[in-house]
């Protein structure tokens, strides 16, 4: 059962590991869906030698039928990361801007990439100042790192095996979109309004407040009562794979290491206008 010390990790202790002679390879994943670039954010104040990554244009690939945020070619990947500085084997610490979306992708990237010791800042960037800890606006110049991507370390959902999980008698696919968009009552992004038939809905506010966890038994508890049955597949969906990455992320801390990710999710179901889109507020198989 994973536990949250090679998950998450909390500002003091993030700060003390810093001190160290090798310390952990910082990143600055910081993100909106729409708004300002995360890079002004990170020009503004980070943590102190911290290297900004981009999680449209470089942790993802380009946005098509394949998705909003795809995966990212592995050649590519493996490139922006070795410029960040991320050494083989070596830590790395994820952070963003405090709702936990970005940072869960990025360490769901960098774990699908098979480079497991990555852990996300726990509260983000807000729980770091909040903490009276030091911030930089210097932007360091990191030494090239050495990781190599080996995809496939954590797995994936396409929609052919999220129409099947959602359709299976023993398994759920968690929709993790707010009610509304789940029940097809507004899209605000994609052009096809409503659900993945058989998804069963658990918004994101469910299992995570600004960027924090409950514990592990209370995480447990609430994927229970939306049908996440021990031993049981599982795997989740959002609009475009961040979000859906941080309820991965959640089920990791629940001790469900297995649970896969439906990296295109919504953004890449109704790309096909072929595919079967439900309405209303139940799976609707």
């Amino acid at each position: 059962m994973s536990g949250t010390d090679d998950l998450l990790v909390e500002p003091e202790r993030l700060a003390a590991e810093l001190d160290r002679a090798d310390p952990p390879t910082l990143l600055d994943v910081r993100w909106r869906l729409v708004g300002p670039p995360g890079r002004d954010d990170y020009a503004a104040g980070h943590l102190p030698g911290a290297v900004f990554v981009d999680l449209d244009t470089e942790l993802c690939g380009r946005p098509g039928a394949a998705g909003r945020h795809p995966l990212p070619d592995p050649g590519a990947l493996q490139a922006a990361l070795r410029a960040a500085g991320v050494r083989a084997g070596h830590p790395v610490v994820v952070y963003d801007g405090g709702d936990g979306m970005s940072a869960a992708r990025a360490w769901w990237t960098l774990r699908w990439a098979g480079h497991r010791p990555v852990r996300v800042l726990h509260g983000g960037y807000p729980a770091w100042c909040a903490a009276g800890l030091p911030v930089s606006t210097e932007a360091p110049d990191p030494v090239p790192g050495d990781v190599t991507v080996a995809p496939g370390a954590l797995p994936v959902l396409d929609a052919a095996d999220a129409a099947r999980l959602a359709a299976a008698d023993a398994g759920v696919l968690l929709d993790v979109r707010a009610a509304p968009r789940y029940r097809g009552e507004t899209e605000p992004i994609d052009p096809v309004a409503g659900h993945l038939p058989g998804a069963v809905n658990l918004p994101a506010p469910e299992y995570v407040a600004d960027g924090r966890f409950p514990a592990a038994e209370a995480l447990r508890e609430r994927f229970a009562a939306a049908g996440v049955a021990e031993g049981a597949p599982v795997g989740a969906y959002c609009g475009s794979g961040v979000t859906a990455a941080q309820a991965v992320l959640a089920l990791h801390l629940a001790g469900r290491p297995d649970a896969a990710l439906y990296v295109g999710s919504w953004s890449n179901w109704v790309a096909d206008p072929d595919r079967p889109v439900a309405t209303g507020g139940t799976p609707g198989r």
